[in-house]
């Protein structure tokens, strides 16, 4: 069984969930709160991971306060403000020497864009990061082996993490279906609201949905824990010979499952930095193989 939970997690979700409940709430109302959610963390599973124990914790302000935070506007904001970029990137993307690494570089970058693991989101770093997008180092070997395993796939599943950065998820898949047309690309995103994780809505408004089939994988997880996501989801997953996941939350879901799973992320906690010895905000790709 791979053990997804540990006390790196547990002293950053303490530090972020702790305290936050509506300031109208009633001592007894934040006394009970604070001591569910210690509940919640000192007995999740260890096979469920970050993303899994979040949702119990957003259900639980749902029932004790009725409400959970609404990421509607952040969503469509980030949206547009890539939208906006998007031609310019795809520009300087179509002009490299080698169009899908440069895609798969402003991918990393654009995972910035994650209100989960990051306190704040500015749009300003995010401009930032996105100019120094080319500067991202790759592991030439990992990219060698997604390259040839995309060359002999006939299905590629590609799991979305953020709103905004779905923009340069098209553009990655667009470079995809252009050196390797015969492949066919299902898109995963969430089934429900998960803070400001892509779902049908924010794969629409940016035109992801006008490239690829795109699916809701029937859970509201902040990653695809694969016990809990529909049916449907799972089929397209278990069914692809190559699988393309974005962000820390995929990864914490589903690393250990033994599926062919390249994962690319931007490595923005300190979980990820000390496990990949990297910088904050220093990207990655791997495979599932690897770990």
């Amino acid at each position: 069984m791979t053990t997804r939970w540990n006390s790196e997690c547990v002293k950053c979700m303490a530090r972020k969930f702790l305290g936050d409940y509506p300031e109208t709430a009633s001592e007894a109302q934040r006394m009970e709160y604070m001591k569910r959610v210690f509940s919640i963390l000192s007995s999740a599973k260890p096979e469920e991971g970050a993303p899994v124990v979040t949702d119990y914790i957003l259900k639980l302000q749902k029932e004790l306060f009725g409400y959970t935070f609404d990421f509607t506007e952040i969503k469509q904001s980030f949206n547009k403000l890539m939208l906006e970029q998007e031609e310019k990137i795809a520009a300087d993307i179509h002009s490299a020497e080698d169009p899908l690494r440069r895609a798969v570089q402003y991918v990393m970058t654009g995972n910035y864009i994650d209100f989960g693991a990051l306190d704040n989101v500015d749009s300003h770093k995010l401009f930032e990061l996105l100019s120094k997008a080319d500067r991202q180092e790759i592991d030439e070997k990992i990219f060698r082996e997604l390259c040839e395993d995309l060359k002999d796939a006939h299905r590629l599943a590609y799991i979305t993490d953020n709103c905004g950065e779905v923009v340069l998820d098209k553009l990655l898949i667009g470079a995809i279906q252009s050196r390797f047309p015969d492949i066919h690309v299902d898109v995963i995103v969430r089934g429900m609201p998960a803070l400001n994780d892509a779902t049908i809505e924010d794969a629409v408004q940016t035109g992801l949905a006008d490239i690829a089939k795109v699916t809701g994988n029937g859970t509201g997880i902040t990653g695809t824990y694969l016990p809990a996501i529909s049916e449907e989801a799972r089929q397209i997953i278990y069914n692809a010979d190559v699988l393309i996941s974005k962000g820390q939350g995929n990864f914490e879901t589903l690393r250990g499952c033994g599926l062919n799973i390249y994962y690319i992320f931007l490595c923005k906690c300190q979980l990820f930095t000390k496990r990949f010895h990297k910088k904050q905000y220093e990207g990655l790709l791997t495979n599932e193989k690897y770990y």
